[in-house]
């Protein structure tokens, strides 16, 4: 496919592109369709991110790890509350703790998510999957595989983020303890 120039009308493709997907699209996928690079790509993303951002539009570009997608500008937000109130209610404090939790470990199991909570997570966690704020990302390499679960578009759109690199930090008193699997000790030398 020959690339789409000039760099204008790459963005606007980009644009366009994304407006109608129906998931988010990789970075090399995008590359692909445009007919360019992933480092051609990614830089037009960058300027088309920023672009949406400088001029006030309703739209943002979100990154999530090599998958990017439009969503709705969080200034504006407020605004659409009345809409989106109709389709989502609110979260509990259980699923709000639940999903710090899988925001800030990610790709963390429910195991872990319930060390952290101090309670069992099977329900909030489904709840959680249920309203597409998190997913399941894989499935850990340790006896019985479990699921590992992370954060969706839905989830940055919901709290306003881009990326989750734009996650606030956490205090040092609320730091989150290690997964069991990398707290164990080195096995002591046998010599």
């Amino acid at each position: 496919m020959p690339a789409v120039s000039p760099d204008g009308e790459l963005g606007a493709f980009y644009e366009a592109l994304l407006f109608v997907a129906e998931r988010p699209l990789h970075l090399d996928e995008l590359a692909e369709l445009g007919g360019v690079s992933p480092a051609a790509a990614a830089e037009q993303l960058a300027v088309l991110a920023d672009d949406l951002a400088a001029h006030g539009r309703g739209l943002r570009l979100q990154r999530l790890d090599d998958a990017w997608q439009l969503a709705t500008a969080p200034e504006i937000g407020e605004r659409l509350a009345a809409y989106a109130s109709r389709e989502e209610a609110r979260l509990t404090p259980a699923a709000l703790e639940a999903l710090a939790v899988v925001a800030y470990r990610q790709p963390c199991t429910r195991s872990e998510v319930e060390r952290v909570r101090g309670v069992d997570s099977d329900y909030v966690l489904r709840s959680l999957l249920h309203r597409r704020l998190v997913t399941e990302v894989g499935r850990r390499d340790t006896p019985g595989r479990p699921i590992l679960y992370g954060t969706t578009f839905t989830f940055l759109e919901r709290f306003g983020l881009t990326s989750l690199e734009e996650l606030p930090a956490l205090p040092a008193e609320a730091a989150l303890p290690e997964p069991a699997d990398a707290a164990l000790p080195e096995p002591a030398d046998a010599g």
